[in-house]
């Protein structure tokens, strides 16, 4: 492990914190151009999501109705009633996005499933870092806004389903991650740059509620628009 994820560890609430947790509860809310462009506006604004820090899983309700909630874990997108119930399937789902570009509809699971996958990425970083299979490479540092950051270039295995497997963390000298760029793979590679801000601490661990989400450039410039999509998280909750 590279002695900047250490420092990044650190600066989130350090590992023993995170591996002794085992999942973050918050209410989210979407916004951005993304949901419009691919069928769904409003989906999945102002629900409840849950990730498990221990494996990649992601629950978020309500799922378009109430007492419907959705079920993501590699390989399954599913939409369960309360009883746990399947209301809909889709194995394989990755594969579902075959010949996808960035103005392609959704289907309600494809749009469980790329959900549940990043929002997973997103609210167990840190400690996703470290798992199986994860590789982490200081690479050249950066410069945005006459701010100098460090950077990261994240490997993920074939077991872990996101957005692309290889993506790059930006680092501030406060150990935090304010940046990560990647492609979005099932939506015709789209590049993306993700920022996070307004970092709060919740039972010891450091947990950015914002980000904000636009294209970039060839050469990593971001541009000032779309806004592709926003997250905001409140209410969050560590067990």
């Amino acid at each position: 492990m590279s002695d900047l994820l250490d420092e990044v560890l650190a600066a989130y609430g350090g590992r023993d914190r995170w591996e002794s947790a085992n999942q973050i509860t918050a209410r989210q809310f979407f916004g951005g151009a993304l949901w419009a462009v691919k069928g769904h506006p409003g989906a999945l604004d102002d629900v409840q999501v849950t990730v498990d820090l221990h494996r990649e899983h992601t629950r978020q309700e309500p799922f378009f109705a109430e007492g419907h909630h959705t079920d993501f874990r590699p390989g399954r997108i599913a939409v369960e009633d309360g009883d746990g119930k399947v209301v809909e399937e889709l194995l394989d789902p990755r594969s579902s996005f075959a010949g996808h570009e960035f103005t392609t509809p959704w289907s309600r699971l494809q749009l469980a499933y790329f959900s549940g996958y990043a929002m997973w990425t997103y609210v167990t970083e840190p400690i996703s870092l470290t798992f199986p299979g994860v590789r982490a490479d200081e690479i050249g540092r950066w410069t945005e806004d006459g701010r100098e950051f460090r950077r990261l270039r994240i490997t993920y295995p074939e077991s872990i389903e996101t957005h692309s497997a290889q993506q790059t963390l930006y680092i501030g000298d406060d150990g935090l991650i304010h940046r990560r760029d990647y492609t979005v793979d099932i939506a015709g590679n789209t590049p993306a740059a993700e920022y996070t801000t307004d970092f709060v601490e919740v039972s010891g661990l450091t947990i950015p509620t914002t980000r904000m989400i636009y294209p970039h450039d060839e050469n990593g410039v971001r541009l000032p628009e779309p806004l592709v999509v926003s997250i905001r998280l409140a209410d969050i909750k560590v067990s």
